[in-house]
């Protein structure tokens, strides 16, 4: 049975503890959104060690300023080696470049030293990748190796046990956005749902830096259609200059051309610009009703949890675990098929019902404070056994 901690409700008294100090952990990486919300939002718990800055020197002691933890130094088998000071390794992203050996020298400095390692595992298949060979290898040394096994969803976990015969720990995503702009985005949209006729319905997909895992064209265009014929509907794309601009690194000449199209035709609103900063994609989905995900493969979505802080409707795609996040409608959609007729059925049912599928800042609060006490909970028990 797949265990639980995420079940230890927030009114349960702590588990038992002596007063030693908390553990230390290298967290890769610790200024993460998903790491930072795993704290008791009124601080305590574990201490998590900064992420050394990339350029900080030979033993990259120096915390990056603005929070850059890309190359994640802390994965590197010098710095473990020399990291006495840390009494336990939680590694989450950040090894998508490292080779399978360097990782099992990383592994293998661990095991030398008698320091725990837990591994999250956020993504059975990598949406960077076109190919999922890379990351099975790097799969295949981390979930053998870890202490224990984390992953966010059951449909995971039953991947999980299936493929290296381990028993994850379930325990959900947290949430990505500031409780106050959670707050401010629920009034914003009770005030808009009073004046509805004044407001189109609107529907986004995000192209972003055209991941390896997307596959737009056919969404957007059966989207396009669908719209078409629905009562003050609008379709937003968003999509990088990298993307749609020549000379952009990610340059998709065949992606920008049918986009300009389509908006040439007045069938989508085409926004292209750079990475947006936090408080611009906060408000960015908060002014969507619908976001799509044009994912052929994937596992799990921090966009999604985004979504949901915001009371955007995610319509996802039916690969990954994306519908065992929390609720949202789904399309087929996957690497072998594409179902235009689900995805239209999901947006027509999204304009008809405008269904609220948000998790409130309540709940989002209790979910905090349990999943902190899981993680310290889980921590002392990989302690206590080393």
């Amino acid at each position: 049975m797949t265990t639980r901690l995420s079940e230890h409700h927030a009114s349960d008294p702590p588990p038992a503890a002596d007063a030693a100090a908390p553990p230390v952990v290298a967290s890769v990486p610790s200024g993460h959104v998903y790491v930072r919300h795993l704290a008791p939002e009124g601080g305590g718990g574990p201490v998590r060690m900064p992420d050394p800055d990339p350029d900080g020197g030979p033993d990259g002691r120096v915390a990056a300023p603005t929070q850059r933890w890309w190359p994640p130094v802390m994965l590197d088998p010098a710095w473990a080696e020399a990291a006495t000071d840390v009494d336990l390794f939680h590694v989450h992203f950040g090894f998508d470049a490292r080779e399978p050996r360097d990782l099992q020298a990383f592994v293998d400095v661990l095991r030398r030293r008698g320091t725990p390692l837990v591994y999250t595992a956020h993504d059975l298949r990598n949406p960077h990748h076109e190919s999922r060979a890379l990351h099975d290898a790097q799969l295949d040394v981390l979930v053998p190796a870890a202490d224990r096994v984390v992953t966010l969803t059951e449909g995971a976990a039953v991947e999980i046990r299936r493929r290296w015969d381990r028993e994850a720990v379930v325990l959900p995503h947290p949430h990505v956005v500031p409780f106050e702009t959670m707050r401010a985005a629920r009034s914003m949209r009770e005030v808009a749902r009073r004046a509805a006729s004044r407001r189109p319905f609107r529907v986004g997909v995000h192209v972003k830096s055209l991941r390896a895992s997307m596959a737009p064209l056919p969404v957007i265009t059966t989207l396009a259609e669908t719209l078409a014929d629905l009562p003050d509907a609008v379709l937003q794309v968003n999509a990088h200059r990298d993307v749609l601009e020549p000379g952009g690194a990610r340059h998709d000449a065949g992606l920008a051309s049918t986009l300009r199209r389509l908006e040439a035709a007045g069938r989508i609103e085409l926004h292209v610009h750079d990475y947006l900063s936090d408080d611009d994609l906060w408000r960015y989905l908060s002014a969507l009703d619908v976001s799509v995900l044009p994912y052929r493969f994937g596992t799990h979505s921090g966009w999604l949890e985004a979504c949901r802080d915001l009371g955007t409707t995610v319509v996802a795609p039916s690969c990954g675990y994306f519908a065992d996040q929390g609720p949202v409608l789904t399309y087929a959609h996957d690497e072998d098929h594409f179902d235009a007729t689900s995805l239209s059925v999901a947006v027509r049912g999204a304009h008809e019902l405008r269904p609220d599928l948000a998790a409130t800042v309540e709940e989002r609060r209790v979910q905090r404070r349990s999943l902190a006490a899981a993680h310290a909970a889980l921590y002392a028990d990989v302690l206590a056994g080393r």
